[in-house]
């Protein structure tokens, strides 16, 4: 199940992108979710561990990804730590569900992230209530943000 706490949660990783640069295995770029997270978010190839095809850049190493498909490479693959997921735009929702099907994962957002119109279940740990669409989220974390 996806947790999110809503503001400052002094706890979390809030520089994602410095500490993915530090941070990140080898294995964790080569992973099928991860190709397939940059794929979609960066519409990049990844072609090895330490080399990405970016239809912009070219051949770029693997720090040079976006925030947002970093943040969620963390989110995935560091399970001792919460990051800061308001490195992420919205495009990286469908992404952070994916992740918490699998397993129980917690991160922090200092904005409302648009989750989209399907169904869903997350827990704001702010109210400790669980919510399940876009209506009840906004609701619940109005006043966090």
């Amino acid at each position: 199940m996806l947790n999110i706490f809503f503001g400052d949660m002094p706890e979390s990783i809030y520089n994602t992108s410095v500490y993915f640069n530090n941070q990140y295995e080898d294995e964790w770029i080569t992973d099928k979710l991860s190709v397939e997270m940059i794929k979609s978010i960066d519409r990049s190839e990844v072609l090895g561990a330490n080399a990405i095809k970016s239809p912009v850049l070219g051949i770029i190493p693997t720090t040079s990804l976006s925030g947002g498909v970093k943040t969620l490479i963390l989110i995935a693959n560091d399970k001792k730590h919460i990051f800061n997921a308001s490195t992420c735009g919205d495009n990286c929702a469908k992404w952070i569900l994916k992740i918490a099907e699998n397993r129980d994962i917690t991160i922090n957002l200092r904005h409302i992230m648009d989750f989209g119109k399907k169904k869903f279940k997350i827990n704001v740990l702010n109210t400790n209530e669980t919510v399940t669409n876009m209506e009840e989220l906004l609701h619940s974390a109005y006043k966090f943000v």
